[in-house]
């Protein structure tokens, strides 16, 4: 007897429910991280960040997790080798979905990084899930108004420089609500720059 194909699956979508159950609505289950960082506590320039994660026919995803790792504003990473090292009271690490917001956006408050070290310009990782990835996907974004920096930036600069806006956000207010617009492109002629850490 010959056996049919089976139908293939894509992964999820949980990840943004599982990973952010306050923002879905499950208020018993404890969030490990927000997109709210410690900001009140923190040390450095407040700022917003926005966007929405879209699909090759250009349309906003509705089930994408983000995650972001930065530095704090004096250019350290939360951890142990740190801890004698001001942080800046800042834990640097936040979630969140797109499903809840009904432009299917994504947003954080956090504040505005630091120089990690030399050759490396002001940034903030992202690292994307979502339905039908087998793996998560990384990129980073940098700001548009570090222009010296990111001209010495060793990674953006191996970045094909037609490519290299896809990593730069767009300021879109300033002041003291200052907030950064960064969309990222799953495929399409817009395609984010993703990369393999």
């Amino acid at each position: 007897m010959p056996f049919k194909q089976t139908p293939s699956q894509t992964i999820g979508p949980f990840f943004a429910y599982g990973l952010t159950p306050k923002q879905y609505g499950y208020s018993e289950i404890q969030d490990i991280a927000s997109n709210k960082l410690d900001t009140d506590e923190a040390l450095g320039e407040k700022i917003n960040i926005e966007g929405n994660v879209f699909d090759g026919n250009n349309e906003a995803i509705d089930d994408a997790l983000i995650e972001i790792w930065q530095a704090s504003s004096s250019g350290h990473y939360f951890g142990p080798e740190n801890m004698n090292n001001s942080n800046d009271n800042f834990c640097g690490f936040g979630r969140c979905g797109t499903g809840t917001d009904t432009n299917r956006k994504f947003s954080f408050t956090t504040i505005k990084p630091g120089v990690i070290e030399e050759n490396q310009a002001p940034h903030i990782n992202f690292i994307i899930f979502m339905r039908g990835l087998l793996s998560h996907v990384y990129t980073r974004m940098y700001f548009p108004d570090e222009i010296q920096a990111n001209e010495h930036d060793g990674l953006l600069l191996n970045v094909p420089e037609d490519r290299r806006q896809t990593l730069i956000a767009k300021q879109i207010s300033s002041g003291e609500d200052k907030v950064y617009c960064f969309n990222i492109y799953m495929q399409g002629p817009h395609e984010t720059v993703f990369f393999d850490f």
